[in-house]
């Protein structure tokens, strides 16, 4: 009995929806396979910083008048889980799948740079998002949020997810070994995330430490999600959320840039 002749699967349109759907979801479906260690682990991270921080401080009076300590810290903790889990979800498989050998099945896909970008960086977004939502929803169990803007708060945490996922896409890219994954995430990553308001309110600094600290990309997302939550924030909702749509845009310029000349990815 002689098999039927494979059929070649086309698609319609400029996107491969099929096949960027299908990258979208194996990099998802590795978020959920580890999210014991991934999700599970921001959550123990995030109730040990709020324990930390709100029994070494005197009282329950937090930096900002009317706003107690704990739901000043919550939304900054959150916002930190998200991020760093995004540049980790998206840093990891792509180191992982160098190493194995298995980028190469990727760039024999039917899917152009733009795509194979889109499929690693936005699973990395999920399961930021995921996480950070995660985080917050148990810490509210402790403290009361108001969450003033939730539209506001989505805007914010889907920036930020994609902005770490697309610098964990470009650290993956870079990395030939593990230990230069490490090195981006222990001097840039955790410095930046924080040295950016998440335990401190930047009004309580001299004027060249509050300099410093708005030079931080992470300060605006940290500041976004805070002023969502509890309606405190330093800096206007509209300015913070351009500067992240703007680093967002030129990380994925970068990111199309480098897959599009196989860089560290075609031998």
């Amino acid at each position: 009995m002689a098999w039927p002749a494979p059929r070649i699967r086309s698609f319609a349109g400029p996107v491969n929806g099929r096949g960027l759907w299908t990258l979208f979801m194996r990099g998802f479906m590795r978020v959920l396979r580890f999210a014991t260690e991934g999700i599970g682990g921001a959550l123990v991270s995030a109730i040990l910083f709020l324990a930390v921080f709100v029994f070494a401080w005197a009282g329950d009076v937090g930096p900002v008048q009317g706003v107690s300590l704990p739901a000043f810290v919550v939304p900054g903790i959150a916002a930190f889980s998200l991020s760093l889990n995004a540049y980790e979800n998206a840093a990891f498989p792509v180191v992982f799948d160098k190493l194995e050998g298995i980028i190469g099945d990727m760039l024999m896909a039917p899917l152009t740079p733009a795509e194979l970008v889109a499929g690693y960086v936005l699973a990395a977004a999920a399961g930021g998002l995921l996480t950070g939502g995660a985080v917050l929803g148990v810490l509210s169990l402790f403290v009361s949020l108001p969450i003033v803007d939730p539209l506001l708060l989505l805007a914010y945490g889907a920036l930020g997810s994609l902005l770490f996922a697309l610098l964990g896409f470009i650290t993956g890219l870079w990395a030939e070994k593990w230990d230069r994954y490490s090195v981006v995430q222990t001097f840039l990553i955790l410095p930046l995330g924080l040295l950016s308001g998440t335990f401190f309110a930047i009004e309580s600094l001299p004027a060249i430490g509050q300099q410093i600290i708005q030079a931080n990309p992470v300060f605006y997302l940290i500041d976004g999600v805070r002023g969502a939550v509890i309606g405190h924030s330093s800096t206007a909702p509209a300015v913070g959320l351009a500067i992240l749509a703007a680093l967002t845009a030129l990380l994925w310029l970068i990111a199309w840039r480098l897959v599009a000349r196989g860089y560290k990815i075609k031998s």
